[in-house]
């Protein structure tokens, strides 16, 4: 066992927007807990984090890093994630391995984009929540205005537990031993309010504090996590990693009042899937079964895949054998390793609460659970809601014979990157590999040629436009052969309907009377898929309907699987043309943040692209957020169009948001230029 308990534990992510110092905040509460005897730079290559080729070219977090270490008998696990909107994926990954996340915040950019949305997402996972405003020392700085935004924009229940003192050279406690002058604000109005703020999740204590008009700062610990669970309290802290200033401090609030394993709000486990889920409670004693999930995959070139995981119940140790996810097949443990960056420490085991690595995990992939009996085998993480990737890129091979390569390439950055994805696309004969952004690709093609020595040509994909009917319609095909000897013979009735949006599609056998026997039912719905992947009348997929079998006739001597699968292709095809079918268009939903002084342009640019404005928000520092919707078919050339019109100083988020009909003109466009496949 190792020398820190479950208790000990402190889980804590960094979240926030790209430049808020997140990186320069890990190297500096490293080097002030004696780990590192120098802080490293960014600029040289040389942070504990950052330690990727790419990221050090760059100069900017590109996934998420796991730095373990001890502080005053506490045992950290910190995860510095980056803060580029491309690159959200590594960290909305790892909020379900943490108890807190800690929002850094630029003192001098103020609340940006990602700082909002990072807000919202750890809300949403019902973390324990913490503001760190960093980089406090910067040339004129409002902090005590910046506080105020912090409060307007996220609530009142956002308070300091420190405050800048001496022009920020340092801060001053306003927690556990309130005393000395702030640069704004007074230490004591900032005790009183963030007591206030505790004791009202106690009615017990609040009591005792309004009798005795004052409470101990040890009374007040259960009730400070409390209200942290409960996001009635999100503390604020103030420091600067470049001097130092609230370093210390930031660490001892971690270790006396930030929630362990055994406090935190239990992870999202459930067991089986549907209306059948339930919440799994998970005991955290290493007694019990070992339940893990891991949160992370990484590809090490001397070890090869590397699953990190967040350890839930029972332990982990050399030898054991464990199961991923709903694999029949176990594998033995090799070593058990902590992570500090690229550092591997081993250790003898994981305990409840801990977050750890193992290499050589068969077949490992993001969320997938780790356990050690079958009678886990239904359970899973809950489902974590991730940006969709829009942006795209159609990728082949430079070189002839280097197809092995590049699909290998392309499926370890899908495994690194739970928003990276790989599409097939038949109808074009295309292999898609989409991402969050422009940025996001331009890494992965970096990463390909750099890391895994592949080269690849790339060009604008095809449009994923999808078919689906209107209205009910039935088909009928008599399939029917004779060529000398035996033949083929199938008869099929099919009904078809439309289904809700996203509902995907439905099979129904409806045949009574044993018309065709139940063997060759699969075949019939094998011809009907045939379909659904190539499309009935404009070559794309088919989504939201409903088939089913209703009738039809056999031979006893001449039906044969090879003629029910002709049969029921044929049945549906007749019934789709019936049923109005229409092609729909994929809609994106864009946020954009821009100067105030180019919302014109941007909204006129947007209606050009068939797009709808449903909000505009004034951000702090003239700027304002325009959300809405638009086609993808509208954005190939979106990223150089803003910055042309914002000069560089716009940024954009999208996500997708629905399937909606396209318009008749290009619906027209693209039936016409369908050539399908004769029919076999």
């Amino acid at each position: 066992m190792p020398s820190y308990r479950t208790e000990d534990i402190r889980n804590i992510v960094l979240i926030g927007h790209a430049g808020a110092g997140k990186t320069a905040l890990t190297e500096a509460l490293l080097h002030a807990a004696g780990v590192i005897p120098n802080k490293g730079s960014i600029a040289k290559g040389s942070t504990v984090s950052d330690f990727d080729d790419l990221e050090q070219k760059h100069q900017h977090s590109l996934t998420a890093s796991v730095i373990s270490f001890d502080y005053q008998g506490r045992h950290l696990n910190l995860i510095d994630t980056p803060g580029y909107p491309d690159f959200v994926g590594p960290a909305l990954a790892a909020l379900p391995a943490v108890e807190t996340a800690v929002v850094v915040i630029n003192a001098q950019a103020g609340i940006e984009t990602m700082t909002r949305r990072m807000m919202q997402w750890a809300a949403e996972r019902k973390l324990c929540r913490m503001i760190v405003v960093n980089k406090i020392d910067t040339d004129g700085v409002n902090l005590e205005s910046l506080m105020s935004e912090i409060q307007d924009t996220f609530g009142s229940e956002c308070l300091a537990i420190n405050l800048p003192s001496g022009g920020a050279e340092r801060v001053v406690d306003c927690f556990f031993e309130p005393a000395g002058d702030a640069d704004f604000s007074s230490v004591e109005e900032a005790h009183t309010a963030i007591v206030d703020q505790t004791v009202e999740v106690d009615e017990d204590l609040m009591t005792m504090y309004l009798e005795q008009g004052e409470i101990a700062p040890e009374q007040l610990h259960d009730p400070f996590e409390q209200a942290l669970r409960e996001g009635h309290l999100v503390p604020v802290c103030f420091t600067s990693a470049e001097t130092g200033a609230g370093i210390n401090e930031w660490l001892d609030i971690v270790a006396k009042l930030m929630p362990n394993p055994l406090e935190g709000n239990p992870p999202p486990l459930v067991s089986d899937e549907g209306d059948d889920a339930q919440t799994i409670r998970v005991d955290p004693k290493p007694e019990k079964h070992t339940l893990a999930h891991v949160f992370k995959v990484a590809f090490d070139p001397f070890v090869g895949k590397i699953s990190i995981f967040r350890m839930h119940q029972g332990t982990i140790k050399k030898d054991d054998q464990l199961f991923v996810g709903d694999a029949r097949k176990a594998f033995r443990v090799g070593s058990v390793f902590s992570l500090r960056g690229k550092e591997h420490i081993n250790i003898d085991c994981a305990i409840p609460g801990d977050i750890c690595a193992l290499s050589k995990v068969d077949e490992p992939y993001y969320d997938a659970v780790l356990h050690d009996s079958h009678e886990e085998d239904s359970i899973h993480m809950g489902s974590l809601s991730l940006p969709s990737p829009m942006v795209g890129v159609a990728v082949v091979a430079k070189s002839r014979g280097d197809e092995q390569k590049i699909s290998e390439g392309l499926h370890r950055l899908a495994g690194e990157d739970p928003c990276v994805t790989i599409e097939r696309n038949p109808s074009a004969n295309e292999t898609v590999l989409r991402g969050l952004g422009d940025l996001h690709l331009r890494i992965a093609m970096e990463r390909m040629k750099e890391q895994y020595n592949v080269e690849i040509d790339t060009h604008i994909p095809s449009i994923p436009y999808t078919e689906t009917i209107t209205r009910k319609a039935e088909g009928h095909c008599r399939h029917k052969k004779q060529t000398g000897g035996a033949g083929q013979f199938g008869e099929v009735y099919l009904r078809v309907e439309p289904l809700p949006r996203n509902s995907g599609f439905e099979f129904a056998n409806e045949i009574v009377g044993g018309v065709i026997p139940s063997q060759l039912i699969p075949a019939v719905e094998k011809g009907v898929r045939k379909l659904l992947e190539t499309g009935a009348f404009a070559g794309f997929p088919m989504q939201d309907l409903r088939v089913a079998l209703y009738d039809g006739k056999y031979h006893p001597v001449d039906s044969k699987e090879v003629a029910f699968v002709a049969a029921g292709k044929k049945a549906f095809k007749d019934a789709v043309s019936k049923a109005k079918p229409i092609v729909l268009e994929p809609i994106t939903e864009l946020e954009v943040v821009a100067p105030s002084s180019s919302m014109g342009d941007i909204t006129g640019d947007l209606s050009s692209r068939r797009g709808r404005v449903n909000s505009t928000d004034s951000l702090p520092g003239s700027m304002v957020s325009i959300a809405g919707l638009v086609p993808l078919a509208e954005m190939d050339d979106y990223p150089s169009r803003l910055k042309s019109m914002t000069g560089g100083e716009g940024s954009y988020t999208m996500e997708f948001s629905s399937y909606d009909p396209a318009p008749a003109d290009v619906q027209k466009r693209l039936v016409e230029a369908f050539q399908h496949p004769e029919d076999d």
